[in-house]
């Protein structure tokens, strides 16, 4: 099993979550839906931020600040 980064573009929401389950908090203070959302296994940090018209790399900065790394 590969270990997960949190800047890949292409890591599907659902495994970011399991693997950095502090960042759920993030995207509730946002009111995203993500959390348990059936897609979110096949959207990413650019499709939630693209359909939320959230900026792409301050909400990254807020993942990572939640996620510690």
């Amino acid at each position: 099993m590969r270990n997960p980064r949190l800047d890949d573009p292409d890591l599907p929401l659902a495994e970011l979550m399991t693997h950095w389950p502090g960042t759920i908090p993030v995207f509730l203070r946002y009111k995203m839906l993500c959390v348990g959302c059936l897609i979110s296994p096949f959207h990413t940090i650019v499709d939630a931020c693209a359909e939320y018209e959230l900026d792409e790399s301050d909400f990254l900065a807020e993942l990572r600040e939640a996620a510690g790394v």
